[in-house]
Order: structure tokens, then C-alpha cells, then sequence
């Protein structure tokens, strides 16, 4: 198991359950994706670092997002990977409002996706240290799981894919863009945005973007 993905995971139920009771100290949230560039909610505190045995990966179907169903896109999860580690940023919750703010995320990554403890590795200027945090995964087991595939055929689903968030291929470029900026390439990233550089602009539809921060919960099926 990835390191730090015991006693925390624990502590918050693991995952998202209504009511589930709240970590009583600082609550840390790592985020590896668009919460990086678009968080969509109000935090006390942030921190550069990465998280060991874990590696991202464009695995994840979209049908809420980046996609619509029947024509998924291609987002990030995390995968277990005892070698690597998985640069990001760290939020600290603000205490006033990280119960709402846990319930907004939950909406906001309901597809597929469920909380997990992590110990989180600082690494910001000269601060070093470590923390409990928690992340957001999307696990084989979901139903919007997609897998692995060559990086040629995700670059065409990406291409192709869009949803109420915006584009796939802006989820990509924007992602790959801040992870350059804040000097943490990715070379999973990096080979995808640079396929979907190369290529011609991609002819996308679906309905007008709205925000990752602005996801409504899906209506049950009748």
C-alpha cells in the first residue's frame, strides 16, 4: 500500500459517506489534477509536495465533466506505483468551512471518484516536513473506469471529447501548463499535451462549459 494510506483512511471513513464525522485537526487535501488550477473553493493555507507510490494516469472516464455519456473523456486518477511520487499542491481547509467544503468536493468529484488518506511529503522552498492529507482516487472498480490504452488512442479520445466543464483538451493543456509552471512535469502530461500540440485543432461538442466547481449532483436514474 502507497505510504500513509492507513490510520487517516480510517479517520474519514474512506470514503463518501453523508454525515461521515470530520478529521478533528488541520485537514490537508492533495490535489494532482484541475484542483490544482481551478479548486473551486476557499482554503486557509497552501503547500508544493508530492505524495510516494503513486503515479497519475489519463485512466478515468469523464461523463460529467469532460465528456457526456456515450462519449466519455479521458481525466487523471492515480495509480499505485511503489517507485514514483506524484508532484501537487496541498490545501489546507479552512476549519469554518471544510465540512461544506468536503460536501462540495464530493459533488464536484462524484464520478468515480472517493477519499483516500495519503501522507503527504512538503517540499516548498525550504520547508520540509510531512502530513496526513487526504486525495481523491478513482479506483479500477468504478463503472467510469477506463484503463490504460496507448497514448496515441487517448490523445484521439481527448481530442474528440467534451462536457459540461469545457473541452478534454483544455483539462490537459491547462493541466500540463501549471505543472511546468510550478516545476513539476509530468512526462505522462507532458507526451499527451505534446501529441494534442502537434495535432489539428480538435472539432468538439457538447453543451456550454461550466466550471469543474459548479458540477451538480446527478439525478438518479428512473
Amino acid at each position: 500500500m502507497p505510504a500513509g494510506s492507513s490510520d487517516l483512511l480510517h479517520s474519514l471513513h474512506a470514503s463518501r459517506y453523508p454525515g461521515a464525522a470530520v478529521h478533528s485537526g488541520p485537514l490537508w487535501l492533495f490535489a494532482y489534477g484541475s484542483l490544482i488550477w481551478r479548486p473551486g473553493f476557499e482554503y486557509a493555507e497552501r503547500a508544493r509536495g508530492y505524495v510516494q507510490g503513486w503515479s497519475r494516469r489519463f485512466w478515468q472516464g469523464s461523463t460529467d465533466h469532460r465528456g457526456q455519456p456515450g462519449a466519455p473523456g479521458r481525466v487523471l486518477t492515480l495509480t499505485p506505483d511503489a517507485e514514483a511520487a506524484c508532484w501537487g499542491v496541498a490545501y489546507r481547509l479552512d476549519p469554518g468551512s471544510q465540512e461544506a467544503t468536503l460536501r462540495h468536493l464530493d459533488v464536484r468529484e462524484q464520478g468515480g471518484y472517493e477519499r483516500h488518506g495519503v501522507e503527504f511529503q512538503c517540499a516548498d522552498g525550504a520547508r520540509r516536513a510531512s502530513w496526513p492529507a487526504i486525495m481523491y482516487v478513482a479506483a479500477p472498480e468504478n463503472p467510469d473506469y477506463l484503463g490504460p490504452a496507448r497514448l496515441e488512442e487517448i490523445a484521439r479520445q481527448v481530442s474528440r471529447a467534451s462536457g459540461p466543464s469545457g473541452s478534454n483538451l483544455e483539462y490537459v493543456l491547462e493541466l500540463h501548463a501549471v505543472l511546468a509552471a510550478l516545476g513539476m512535469a509530468d512526462a505522462h502530461v507532458a507526451e499527451l499535451a505534446a501529441l494534442l500540440s502537434a495535432g489539428p485543432a480538435p472539432q468538439t461538442e457538447g453543451r456550454r462549459a461550466e466550471p469543474e466547481a459548479n458540477a451538480q449532483p446527478r439525478r438518479p436514474a428512473l
